[in-house]
């Protein structure tokens, strides 16, 4: 390139650079679609390898523990000093996962897979959410719904992959998926040569060292920070009730066959994607808090109906639920980012970390649950959980304090 790392930043603020978004949301796709292979065909493991509920949380547990673990510590490292092509390396892990799932015969290879699934998306999330923060042109709201809504519509076609391709042809066909873990595989190098050739290291010239410089004050950042977690509680919690046993429920309470049940959930998840790319933007325009605040407490009255709906309303209520709920997600990210811009690694590994390790540790202690009650109860007492988001009120309004900053 004949500009310096220096200057190439500033030339992206003109506008998104949109090959790069675009490529970057197609891999969260493909990483998200191959990760949710695992989840839908718990049907089939259970049955095959006789597991209980509590073993079906663990499964997930186990994923999204290791995931949760790792990601905010790849962040802060990568903040120190970057790595480009982890992105690919990130990938690999994922494709290693899915073979070993293809091959698992017992419930300790199961968790084998899940764990090596699991570090390859704690590899590929805070990476990737920094390019697509990079490539955002100043819309960063934008650019992280674009990055995020890759993921959501590669969770939502899984469950279809699932239902018509491994529950039609056995575990075994899990194992074709490495095509388009290795494809993804590829796209990823290319991105990771234009983050090389674009990144800018902490604190590089005196604009950095700027931009480093949190709006708010050190106590009032640790405050927003624990209102960011109540979400983030709130919303992968509930989400853990349907992202691991909404197949389940509808099965056990209308009788539906797996595979009706797995296109029901590709319905919600669809819904959901719809509702991720709807966040960044009206972030942008009217300021995250209100997104956040709207998302999360504006599902209530929709979850608390749910339990007690007939199947065709409760198809209707997953519409909804999965269009506002997912809406709160990119808004939190950049909400984060905002309020520690010299972090951006660390701050969107601790927010996808949480994520992940929310919908664990709540998809194994609603399976236990479920084991001890029913799939039914599970879902009442989830349904109270956006109740939580009545704590959004309290976020600080980082716009203002932004033009303060400025203006002093």
């Amino acid at each position: 390139m004949s500009e310096t790392a220096a200057a190439a930043p500033r030339r992206y603020l003109d506008g998104p650079v949109l090959r790069v978004l675009v490529a970057i949301s197609t891999c969260h796709l493909i990483n998200d679609m191959l990760q949710s292979l695992l989840p839908a065909i718990y049907p089939m493991l259970k049955g095959s390898l006789a597991l209980d509920f509590g073993q079906i949380g663990l499964i997930t547990l186990a994923y999204q523990l290791i995931a949760s673990v790792l990601q905010p510590v790849i962040g802060l490292y990568a903040d120190r000093r970057a790595r480009p092509y982890s992105l690919a390396i990130g990938m690999g892990l994922t494709l290693v996962g899915l073979v070993v799932l293809s091959m698992a015969d017992r419930f300790g290879l199961i968790l084998l897979a899940a764990a090596l699934i699991g570090m390859g998306s704690s590899v590929f999330h805070p990476e990737a959410s920094r390019v697509a923060r990079m490539a955002s042109g100043g819309r960063h709201g934008f650019a992280q719904s674009l990055f995020q809504v890759g993921g959501s519509v590669g969770s939502a076609i899984g469950p279809l992959l699932a239902a018509f391709v491994v529950l039609q042809r056995g575990q075994g066909s899990i194992a074709w998926f490495s095509i388009v873990a290795f494809a993804g595989i590829v796209l990823l190098i290319s991105v990771g040569g234009w983050y090389k050739r674009n990144y800018v290291p902490r604190g590089a010239g005196r604009a950095g060292s700027v931009a480093e410089r949190s709006p708010l004050p050190r106590r009032k950042v640790w405050f927003a920070l624990c209102i960011l977690l109540a979400l983030i509680f709130s919303k992968f919690f509930y989400t853990a009730s349907i992202g691991s046993y909404y197949t389940f429920y509808l099965i056990e309470k209308f009788q539906i066959s797996v595979q009706s049940a797995q296109i029901y959930l590709f319905v919600f998840l669809g819904a959901s994607a719809a509702g991720t790319f709807v966040g960044g933007p009206i972030g942008d325009r009217f300021g995250r808090k209100y997104v956040i605040w709207g998302s999360i407490l504006g599902v209530l009255p929709f979850t608390l109906i749910l339990p007690y709906a007939g199947l065709s309303w409760t198809i209707v209520l997953s519409i909804v639920i999965g269009l506002i709920i997912s809406s709160a997600f990119a808004a939190i990210v950049v909400y984060g980012q905002e309020l520690l811009p010299g972090r951006v690694g660390a701050i969107s590994g601790l927010l996808f970390g949480l994520a992940f390790g929310m919908g664990g540790i709540g998809a194994g202690a609603l399976g236990e649950l479920a084991d001890l009650t029913s799939i039914e109860f599970v879902y009442r007492v989830c349904s109270y959980l956006p109740a939580i988001g009545l704590v959004a009120v309290f976020l600080p309004n980082l716009e203002t304090a932004v033009r303060r900053g400025a203006a002093t």
